[in-house]
């Protein structure tokens, strides 16, 4: 639990000067006494791959620490949208029209607005989800004017056995080009990469709470 605290304590000091960056803590697979430590030093921020799970663990914190933002950072299936709202605050991997109807029509029922980021298949990787750059203007433009979501920004993982840093660049222009303020990129592994081409929110996980199981 110290070496938690020592971790994340690093990574805040590391990033302190770049006030436009928010640290989401990725606490998935991990227990909450995991992550408490984390919680009392006041952060705030914090990502998990799956619903259930996310359900099970952060319902009840979520109560008695009201200022926690939780991120949804895995993908999202149409079936759970119903119990990802309005747990998560934040959703990082929409990547697909049906998505968008499904969230679309939730956030209507349970008149809850999630902050959203569209997944980019940066690397046109077949293997990962999110829209193809071509089709990110029209799939953007029909997720704001239709479908009434509240889109902040873009997400994209860079293929894992290439330098990062052109997928980064091109991140960052897919960005300004939709006028959008927030880019979602950088991990355990290229974060400070990642927060020189602009991104503001990174995505530390092992980094901080260790190698999961």
């Amino acid at each position: 639990m110290e070496n938690v605290l020592k971790n994340f304590n690093l990574i805040r000091q590391e990033i302190i000067d770049n006030k436009s960056v928010k640290l989401v803590a990725v606490s998935k697979t991990f227990p909450i006494n995991h992550i408490l430590p984390v919680i009392n030093e006041g952060h705030n921020d914090f990502g998990e791959n799956k619903v259930q799970e996310a359900v099970e663990k952060w319902t009840s914190i979520k109560q008695d620490f009201p200022k926690i933002k939780l991120h949804l950072l895995g993908k999202l299936q149409t079936n759970k949208v119903k119990f990802a709202l309005p747990l998560f605050d934040y959703i990082h991997s929409l990547d697909s029209l049906k998505l968008a109807s499904k969230i679309s029509e939730q956030q209507l029922k349970k008149s809850f607005k999630p902050k959203i980021f569209i997944q980019v298949n940066i690397g046109d990787e077949i293997q990962k989800g999110g829209i193809d750059i071509d089709n990110l203007d029209t799939f953007y433009k029909k997720c704001v004017e239709d479908l009434k979501l509240n889109i902040i920004g873009l997400m994209s993982i860079p293929p894992f056995d290439k330098d990062p840093k052109p997928y980064f660049i091109k991140m960052r222009e897919l960005s300004e080009n939709l006028k959008l303020k927030d880019i979602s990129m950088g991990m355990s592994n290229d974060y400070l990469e990642a927060i020189k081409q602009g991104s503001t929110f990174i995505r530390i996980g092992s980094k901080i709470f260790g190698a999961r199981d």
